[in-house]
């Protein structure tokens, strides 16, 4: 294992046998700092304390008393284009509960209703009539792709472009702000609402601040919805860092980072722990047991070991500090909500998760 080395092109055999020895030594180190293996939690308290933990659906606890964590799936089958502005953006996370008298067919009116709402925000109040040409335009499309059973509702992407008044009429709309509404696996929510609900429990922000809060608010008074900033725990990136760095990408990837915030110092002091991908994967390889079967046990292995191997150079008890950030090749998460996606063959997989995080706190 290596801190912030770059990532190889193609591990011969040797290769491969070194990483097996990293692994394990890693494990040893864990087991030479002393620590005990953490009880595995009841499966009531486990479902409670991870939202990805369902008891039935998608993900849950099999019969064994372990987590089901499907493969992240493929989205090979999806259009590249309509799935592209999703790639490589900070996206800010919310919660939102099932939208009351939501209807497809009237988007366009949506659109028109909205646009004319912003524009009377940041006019102060000012009448503005609908339908008229105005600085911020409004789009509201529907993503059929980005749904992940027959019971999720199709993706919601909204778009506001602004033009310069002195712009020439053929001159191309600016996108200033975008976010989406989306469900991938969401059937737990959705099969218990009474119709005339929609349900999109997770909403991705990119742009403005003063943007999400007018579009929130719109939505809110339309749909009698309500919005919250969805944060991710220590625990909940512990788990994603252990999920996303157990796939292998077919090309090179980016290291495994974590990224850890002291506490109780006089001024903040953060550190970085960038682990060679192939490495951890070996790692994470060594501590899991089944394939496609992940328990809070085997997490806490492999962040023990990763613990041990840095106190082993460094004399410094990550386990005391709190874990802020996680990337992989696959996407990155912070702790405030925030997510960058990657890699587009696993985009469904990560906004399962995510759908787990903001079902849970809508529950």
């Amino acid at each position: 294992m290596a801190a912030g080395r770059g990532p190889a092109r193609g591990p011969t055999g040797a290769a491969f046998e070194r990483r097996g020895r990293a692994a394990a030594a890693m494990a040893e180190e864990a087991l030479e700092d002393g620590r005990t293996a953490r009880t595995l939690p009841s499966l009531r308290q486990l479902s409670r304390a991870l939202p990805f933990a369902r008891s039935h659906g998608r993900l849950g606890v099999s019969a064994s008393g372990r987590l089901t964590v499907p493969a992240l799936c493929s989205q090979e089958s999806a259009d590249p284009q309509q799935t592209a502005f999703a790639l490589r953006k900070a996206w800010t996370l919310y919660s939102v509960t099932p939208l009351h008298r939501f209807r497809r067919s009237r988007l366009s009116d949506y659109a028109r209703l909205l646009s004319a709402f912003i524009a009377a925000e940041k006019q102060k109040g000012l009448a503005v009539e609908v339908g008229v040409e105005l600085d911020i335009k409004v789009a509201l499309s529907s993503l059929a792709e980005l749904r992940g059973s027959e019971l999720d509702q199709a993706a919601l992407l909204v778009q506001l472009s602004s033009r310069s008044r002195a712009s020439s009429k053929n001159s191309e709309d600016k996108l200033v702000w975008s976010g989406w509404f989306c469900s991938m696996f969401g059937d737990e929510l959705s099969e218990n609402v009474p119709e005339n609900f929609t349900c999109l429990p997770l909403f991705l922000t990119h742009g403005a601040e003063s943007y999400t809060s007018l579009v929130g608010s719109w939505f809110q008074k339309t749909f009698d919805c309500c919005f919250r900033r969805l944060a991710i725990s220590p625990l909940n990136l512990s788990w994603m860092v252990a999920m996303w760095a157990g796939y292998k990408l077919e090309r090179a990837a980016s290291a495994v980072e974590l990224v850890f915030s002291m506490p109780c110092l006089s001024q903040p002091l953060d550190i970085s722990y960038a682990i060679h991908p192939e490495d951890a994967k070996a790692l994470w390889d060594t501590v899991q047991k089944t394939p496609g079967e992940i328990t809070q046990g085997e997490v806490d292995v492999f962040m023990d070991c990763l613990y041990a191997h840095f106190h082993r150079h460094f004399k410094i008890h990550l386990s005391a500090a709190k874990l802020v950030k996680v990337s992989t090749g696959i996407a990155s998460a912070h702790c405030d909500g925030i997510v960058k996606i990657l890699h587009s063959q696993y985009l469904p997989g990560v906004l399962m998760l995510l759908t787990e995080l903001a079902i849970s706190q809508i529950q």
